[in-house]
């Protein structure tokens, strides 16, 4: 068992597949489906042969023994059929080989597609055609058209009370109050409503509801989540919330309202302010420090948070049912790896003053670490230049292994570097595949047993080399030590007049230097440095400047480009031990079937640009079905968090279309708000009806309002503003998620996610969520029944109405700011009954009151 601190490296570097999978998904579907499908599926199967299903596998395996398998065989080369014709790579044999011992497990029902079949599904799949505007004017031209090809009609439109309190609690997430609800009640203009909407879309308590929906899409919380012995918390994260209630409230363009998250600091125009808009990025979880892990989601936040992509599922193969490679995904990793957190954030306004003792302060902490990262990544690049014998034996012996043994035998090599040796072991694995003349002998003696070197003949190369192998080496060390007296002849960032040495200084100094390591000022650090000690050094440091940052002005949580972009590789079953081929920084193609190498730096605006496109098919059907679902508690498209071939298909595409493309004409939230909520459809009833129950049950035809409960938030939201206690300070630094504050300013921990949020089917940030599970269990009652929260709530409404004498006119009133209407006579006799002439029974009928239905549920 490998010692503690190597065996937290692997964890590290190579997450564990699913137990579930064994190995199948990540390591056996990608060969059969890319080596063996294109001749053994479809209508007529090579040799009457089927390897897309397990039925089809068993006829060319043998469970009993193994070794015997045709299948094993074939991909051999072993016997008379060698199948494919090119022979595998050794690694994917291994996979097939240990797949088979295993018993061949295979997902259940399972039926693989060739790789054909998933580009001629996506060619046709509605969410990847271009939008384009169908003929119609308005949604209840959709809705209707629909309902009456089923024999339905629009249920009648709702009452005035029940209007007022549905907008209300849309637009705002709480009640609205009497003087509110008779003001607009005793409004017989024809506009009335429509002055309604615009009043409630142009106060603050709308960025405040509706920025909560986006900080579930923008997985929000105020810390890292798990992050070792570091500050777990982020003190800046309020800014990027902050942020984002502000640019709804200002109605900030959508598209910009994008760009600025993804490429604020790229913007000319973007203010002090608008920087912290790059949270969007930066608030996620930090998964231990794993570059990777961080980098993946940072993808998963923005292709399905914005596009309903989930690419994510291509980080170790193609996905699996959308067409996207794993090359796509790696094309966005590297435009996030070429991307980091500055040591110091910018301050969040302009005018954010900082005491010149706090900045001295906060200087030389800053300068202390980047001298810190500074002098051991140059200790790094100068090693790695000294020490070639010693990396290229490490690169050698590691060169065949597969993935965790590769590791251990990293980091088995003394004090040499693991991530050294993986960039030395990589650049001899492109310099085979280019044939560069430097390392022509090296790869000839690599390929050989020792005992062959003396009768080797290599032809070519580098005219300096050749003339170190007159006489042949006697081992892969000897070679290893006349590469490293050669090279260093040259390790000078002079350039050389001398061709032959020039090539030798580019293996020290050039564009693919394994010895150029990038240097990395921010938690990235770490992946170069995995020793215990250098990593405690560097967060003590980097503790000392976040503590001492904290005590300052508010700072952005921004992200900025590197000096140097990554050219990023395909990470081989995703270990990053084992990268293969290049690929640009750039779009997925199945958003832009026209898509071209990003140029600028990271390529984050480019990549906000592509997104915001109005050719791009997908970004603005994914929000317009999340606004929908948000006034209707159901979405056009049933899987708002993926548009790809395994989605749900829109109830009414036409619809869905025309609201995407009117959306684009000007990108303006409010404005589509307006235009949802002013529609027949939504103002409609909620009251059920015979022919609709029989017709369409679950509703899918929109023939009636959805009536919806009331999410945490709003709920918790409605208490405090019914008994008198919301405090309605805007923005700021995090509170206690059961003050007196709305809900949106409370702390919202990533680390230890309170189980009672859970049970009001709050999310967990661990990830971008779409879309909220919607359950009804007893807990959620138990809370409202026997909580301190609900109970105060209705102690401090009641002490509120007794400067109301009257039993009658008490009653009226709490009716009046529960319900929004008066208690009918029943309700009245009832209530006064259980009241009588006990003082302390007013408070329990409130409590009561507050856990009716009708003050939980919008109608």
């Amino acid at each position: 068992m490998p010692p503690p601190r190597l065996a937290l490296l692997i964890l590290l570097a190579f997450p564990a597949a699913s137990p579930a999978d064994d190995g199948f998904e990540r390591d056996v579907r990608p060969v059969l489906v890319n080596r063996c499908l294109g001749c053994h599926a479809g209508e007529k199967p090579k040799g009457e042969l089927r390897l897309d299903t397990r039925e089809g596998v068993l006829r060319v395996i043998d469970l009993k023994t193994p070794e015997k398998s045709r299948l094993l065989e074939a991909v051999r080369h072993a016997g008379d059929l060698k199948m494919p014709a090119a022979k595998l790579p050794d690694r994917e044999i291994a996979a097939l080989e240990a797949w088979v011992k295993r018993g061949a497990p295979w997902p259940d029902m399972l039926k693989l597609a060739p790789p054909d079949a998933i580009q001629k599904a996506a060619a046709a799949h509605w969410a990847f055609r271009p939008v384009a505007r169908p003929a119609g004017d308005s949604i209840d031209f959709f809705v209707s058209k629909k309902l009456g090809d089923n024999g339905l009609s629009l249920s009648p439109r709702a009452d005035k009370l029940t209007l007022v309190r549905r907008a209300t609690l849309d637009l705002h997430g709480l009640p609205p109050t009497p003087a509110e609800i008779d003001a607009f009640v005793k409004d017989d203009a024809p506009d009335a409503y429509e002055q309604l909407l615009d009043r409630l879309l142009a106060s603050p308590r709308y960025g405040e509801r509706w920025g909560r929906h986006w900080l579930d899409v923008a997985r929000y919380a105020d810390n890292k989540g798990y992050v070792f012995f570091e500050d777990k918390n982020y003190p800046w994260a309020f800014t990027y919330r902050d942020y984002v209630i502000g640019a709804l409230n200002r109605d900030v363009p959508f598209d910009r309202f994008v760009t600025e998250q993804l490429a604020a600091d790229q913007l000319p125009d973007a203010g002090a302010h608008s920087r912290a808009a790059l949270g969007f990025l930066t608030v996620g979880g930090h998964f231990m420090n794993n570059t990777h892990d961080v980098i993946d989601d940072r993808i998963d936040v923005v292709t399905r948070g914005l596009m309903g992509l989930t690419v994510t599922c291509a980080r170790c193969h193609d996905h699996k049912f959308d067409p996207i490679p794993a090359a796509d995904y790696y094309s966005l990793y590297g435009v996030f790896r070429s991307s980091h957190e500055p040591t110091v954030p910018p301050l969040w306004t302009a005018n954010s003053g900082e005491r010149l003792f706090r900045q001295a302060e906060l200087h030389f902490h800053e300068k202390r670490l980047v001298g810190f990262v500074t002098d051991k990544h140059r200790d790094l690049v100068t090693g790695a230049r000294q020490r070639v014998a010693e990396y290229l034996l490490a690169a050698h012996a590691a060169r065949n292994q597969p993935p965790a043994d590769d590791f251990m035998l990293l980091a088995d090599r003394g004090d040499l570097n693991p991530t050294m040796i993986t960039r030395w072991r990589q650049y001899l694995d492109d310099a085979r595949k280019r044939r560069d003349p430097v390392w022509v002998h090296w790869h000839v003696y690599a390929d050989a047993r020792e005992a062959e070197f003396g009768t080797r003949k290599v032809e070519g190369g580098n005219r300096l080399v050749r003339s170190l192998f007159v006489t042949p080496p006697k081992s892969m060390k000897d070679v290893a030590e006349r590469y490293a007296r050669l090279l260093s002849r040259v390790n000078t960032t002079e350039p050389q007049h001398d061709p032959a040495l020039e090539e030798l200084r580019d293996v020290l100094y050039g564009a693919t230097s394994p010895a150029d390591a990038p240097l990395s000022l921010d938690w990235g650090f770490l992946s170069l440095f995995p020793d215990r000690a250098t990593q405690a050094e560097y967060q003590a440091l980097l503790k000392a400047v976040e503590s001492c940052a904290a005590k300052g002005p508010p700072r952005a949580m921004v992200l900025v480009d590197s000096p140097r972009p990554v050219e990023p590789r395909v990470l081989d079953r995703g270990h990053p031990g084992r990268p293969a081929e290049g690929v640009p920084r750039q779009f997925p193609k199945i958003a832009n079937p026209d898509r071209k190498p990003f140029t600028r730096g990271s390529g984050r605006l480019e990549l906000a640009r592509e997104i915001v496109s109005k050719s791009n098919p997908l970004t603005a059907r994914v929000f317009v079905n999340r606004v929908w679902m948000h006034h209707f508690g159901k979405p056009l498209v049933n899987t708002p968090g993926d548009f790809g071939l395994r989605s749900d298909p829109p109830t009414h595409p036409e619809l869905l279309d025309w609201l995407a493309a009117d959306f684009m004409e000007g990108w303006r939230v409010k404005r589509l708000h307006k235009l949802i909520m002013v529609s027949g459809v939504y103002t409609q009833s909620s009251l059920d009806r015979d022919a609709g129950l029989k017709a369409d049950p679950e509703n899918r035809l929109l023939w009636k309002q959805n009536r919806r409960r009331l999410d945490f938030e709003s709920l918790h939201d409605s208490l405090l503003a019914v008994s008198g206690q919301l405090d309605l300070t805007p923005g700021g630094p995090p509170v206690s998620m059961f003050g007196k504050r709305r809900a949106v300013y409370g702390y919202v921990d990533r680390l230890e996610f309170p189980s009672l949020l859970t049970t009001f089917d709050v999310p967990n940030p661990a990830a971008s969520t779409p879309e909220r599970t919607s359950t009804t269990v007893a807990p959620q009652a138990l809370f409202l029944m026997n909580g301190p929260f609900a109970r105060a709530a209705a102690k401090r409404l009641a002490a509120g109405m007794q400067t109301i004498r009257d039993p009658g006119d008490r009653l009226a009133a709490i009716f009046r700011t529960v319900f929004g209407r008066a208690p009918t006579a029943d309700e009245r006799e009832l209530s006064l009954r259980f009241v009588g002439k006990v003082e302390d029974r007013w408070a329990d009928l409130v409590h009561g009151l507050l856990m009716a239905n009708e003050f939980a549920f919008a109608d």
